[in-house]
């Protein structure tokens, strides 16, 4: 879509089973943010069955109207009937920008909905800006995490991105009224792609990884499956969750769900013990908004020290299991 006659702020809002995923109230909060400086107005769009009464705590987080295109056809998620309502909404009501998290969701969205309407899309973002033109800035780790970059649109519309979960705050709720408006749903009849006969969902088995107030993190330096298991073992007595850096991931000593990271989770835990971790821009971002952050690493010029609260510089074989201990103990007393 060519650049002329657009705006306001769009964000998507995720749900399912009829629950809005957190990211969704995080871009709330940030497009309420930016629109404050432009003078437009935000609107959520949401897409479901049975899914109209969320509109109301959409509009307690931000949302000055809400876009509802609620069908059965549209239960459970499936990327072509998501892609094309949303093309035809944005069409139709031409928004300035375009916002969604960048969930398993968002990612498998967002491309098929940029590429539709012929306009530019970041993902993964860490932070949304305008310039003084009020054109939308979309900040990224670039090039391994070495570096931020910022990214501008500039000729087309609708500007988009996907956001990193967890790297924005949403608004403190109040409650409010707003406008909904019905999205009329004009699908065809075949050609919507593969049809879900069936879902499956399975309990986490431990403390997810971006809800947990203690997060105890490894990195390649860990160096072997064994010691690995003293990772596990801090995070059980602290009560808190593994995370994990790429390498130990790509190793198979952790699982990718407890990655940390631009293509990762952002966690922002009470307490972040580091270990073995260089401190890569690709992990930091993930964990530098945590409120206290420990880490350890026999590197005395290690970049995660950087953003540290308190370091350690030693080999954490000779203070983990001693730490681990000492817990034990405190808590039999």
């Amino acid at each position: 879509m060519n650049h002329k006659h657009h705006n306001g702020i769009w964000i998507f809002a995720e749900q399912r089973n009829g629950d809005l995923h957190e990211v969704t109230l995080e871009l709330l909060g940030k497009a309420k943010e930016l629109a404050g400086r432009t003078g437009g107005k935000v609107t959520a769009i949401i897409l479901g069955h049975g899914i109209k009464p969320l509109a109301q705590t959409l509009f307690n987080y931000g949302a000055d109207s809400v876009l509802v295109a609620d069908d059965a056809m549209l239960d459970p998620y499936r990327p072509i009937p998501y892609s094309i309502v949303i093309e035809k909404s944005v069409r139709k009501y031409q928004p300035e920008i375009l916002l969604m998290g960048a969930t398993f969701m968002g990612v498998e969205l967002a491309p098929r909905v940029a590429a539709k309407l012929r306009t530019g899309l970041s993902a993964h973002c860490i932070d949304l800006k305008l310039d003084q033109n009020g054109k939308l800035l979309q900040v990224v780790p670039g090039w391994g995490g070495g570096v931020i970059a910022t990214i501008a649109c500039p000729d087309h519309r609708p500007q988009m991105a996907t956001v990193m979960p967890g790297t924005m705050k949403p608004l403190k709720p109040e409650e409010k009224e707003g406008k909904i408006q019905e999205i009329e749903i004009d699908l065809p009849a075949t050609d919507l792609g593969p049809k879900v006969l069936e879902v499956k969902r399975e309990k986490p088995e431990e403390l997810p990884l971006e809800k947990a107030e203690v997060v105890v993190a490894g990195g390649w330096g860990i160096g072997s499956p064994e010691d690995w298991e003293m990772i596990q073992e801090l995070a059980e007595v602290l009560g808190g969750a593994v995370g994990a850096t790429r390498p130990p991931v790509d190793e198979g000593w952790a699982e990718e769900r407890q990655m940390i990271g631009q293509s990762g989770k952002t966690v922002r835990p009470k307490l972040y013990i580091g270990i073995a971790i260089s401190g890569v821009m690709h992990h930091v971002v993930g964990m530098d908004q945590s409120e206290h952050i420990v880490t350890i690493n026999t590197d005395s010029n290690a970049e995660i020290f950087e953003t540290s609260d308190v370091i350690v510089v030693e080999d954490f074989r000779k203070i983990i299991p001693k730490l681990i201990q000492g817990i034990r103990d405190r808590v039999k007393r």
